[in-house]
């Protein structure tokens, strides 16, 4: 444990969280992506599913670590954090904010009456891209402050709609 707390400047112990729940939101995510592709590859009610399930999972979990490590060394220098933890932290919020934007932009789309089928889908898909950005920068500043990195969220939000050509909607 106290390998883990040096290596990520983890002082106080609420600060394990951040590495506990980013080991366990990727082994979700690499369980989840091996799911959808025993459906893909139609290994679903085999003798194989346990054992391609658990295979595909352990192989997307290690390459999404080895993948994360990478870009905390690429982004330690760019970004202004003061203790590494905090990257943990800024990537389950990029990572939260991305998926719950998406998610909530298909039924905003349908509330305002464009709907997959009946309209265009250079339409549809252009809307709800569109409906996608909004909601993104509102969360994104949310659940920044909810893990306690509302400043690096707000300057990161500043700095994306200044070089957007968006600066004034800034106060």
């Amino acid at each position: 444990m106290e390998k883990i707390k040096q290596r990520w400047d983890i002082s106080q112990n609420w600060q394990l969280l951040f590495p506990i729940l980013g080991v366990l939101l990727t082994l979700i995510t690499a369980y989840l992506i091996a799911r959808r592709l025993l459906h893909l590859f139609d290994l679903n009610n085999t003798v194989f599913e346990w054992i391609f399930t658990l295979g595909a999972g352990a192989l997307g979990y290690y390459v999404m670590v080895k993948l994360f490590l990478w870009c905390f060394k690429k982004l330690s220098n760019k970004w202004p954090v003061e203790e590494r933890w905090e990257m943990i932290a800024i990537f389950i919020v990029f990572a939260i904010t991305g998926s719950i934007s998406g998610k909530l932009a298909g039924p905003l789309t349908e509330l305002i009456g464009l709907k997959q089928g009946i309209i265009s889908d250079w339409i549809f898909w252009t809307a709800r891209i569109l409906l996608i950005f909004p909601i993104y920068q509102v969360l994104l500043v949310f659940f920044g402050w909810l893990f306690g990195q509302f400043s690096f969220f707000w300057n990161f939000e500043k700095k994306m709609l200044k070089r957007m050509g968006l600066g004034f909607l800034i106060p």
